[in-house]
């Protein structure tokens, strides 16, 4: 009987395995041994290059403590529970954040945790502003604490922020849970976070250029010194896969209004880049 080809239990996957056994079968005895026959792994196709950070990222958790992390008290945005709702809702529009250490009369007296979520549902039940009825517990850690560990409570109590206190009971800092997250997975970019704005067209050495297929028409034209309409197309990539009357594929070139348009990055939905240069002259 043949074997099912999506089984798990099918020739394909016991090769899989005896790979990836054989790697192992000198039987690690040290992270760093068990870092190079991971590497081995990924080097011989059997894991991705992201999986394989990932793991080193997993297993870095373990050595790193929540100080290492942590954002310091300097930088963390707080909220008196003296200030007025506008200084409140500010602070809140003006960071970005979604969750804010609240504090007494010091930043050392740490009362809660506001959410936004909640601030915002405080205008929907016509009560009087008492930020201190809308505070969720504190979780105060030491800055000894392992990222392993923090994880493993952030888990268990659902909560994504944790208060940093130094020995003496002060304030240090604050760890959420994206930053243990980072450490294994790398930057996670949010909608506030600042980001720089794609290169769509870029000047080569020779004096061609790298154009992106989504620069729109208009930009190329400043740019270039060209003058395509953009009536029928918003961007370059539309106005030349007209053109060529199909979806272009890598190393496809055509010639629009004396420019050369050749394609350097495509795959089966879309194109992706152009290098742009003039077209060479007709021979005579």
């Amino acid at each position: 009987m043949n074997e099912d080809p999506g089984s798990t239990h099918g020739p394909t996957h016991k090769s899989w395995w005896d790979r990836l056994g054989h790697l192992f079968s000198a039987e690690p005895s040290n992270r760093d041994e068990l870092l190079e026959a991971l590497r081995a792994a990924q080097g011989n196709g059997l894991l991705t290059s992201e999986t394989l950070a990932m793991v080193e990222g997993a297993l870095k958790v373990t050595e790193l403590d929540v100080d290492d992390v942590m954002i310091p008290r300097v930088q963390m945005v707080m909220i008196p529970a003296s200030a007025p709702l506008a200084d409140i809702i500010g602070t809140v529009v003006e960071s970005g954040h979604s969750r804010f250490p609240v504090h007494g009369e010091d930043k050392d007296d740490i009362l809660g945790i506001l959410l936004a979520k909640d601030l915002l549902k405080h205008f929907g039940n016509g009560h009087d502003f008492d930020i201190r009825s809308l505070l969720r517990p504190a979780v105060l850690i030491p800055e000894s604490m392992r990222l392993n560990v923090l994880l493993a409570e952030f888990r268990l109590s659902h909560n994504h922020m944790a208060i940093v206190v130094d020995e003496y009971g002060g304030v240090a800092g604050l760890v959420t849970i994206e930053d243990v997250l980072e450490e294994i997975v790398g930057d996670i970019d949010d909608e506030h976070d600042d980001e720089e704005p794609p290169v769509l067209v870029q000047t080569l050495p020779d004096g061609g250029y790298l154009v992106s297929a989504l620069t729109p028409i208009t930009d190329f034209n400043d740019t270039l010194g060209t003058y395509f309409s953009d009536e029928e197309f918003d961007t370059i990539g539309g106005m030349v896969t007209a053109e060529i009357g199909h979806l272009p594929e890598q190393g496809e070139e055509i010639v629009i209004d004396r420019l050369l348009f050749h394609v350097t990055e495509a795959d089966d939905r879309r194109v992706h880049q152009f290098r742009v240069q003039p077209a060479p002259a007709d021979p005579d």
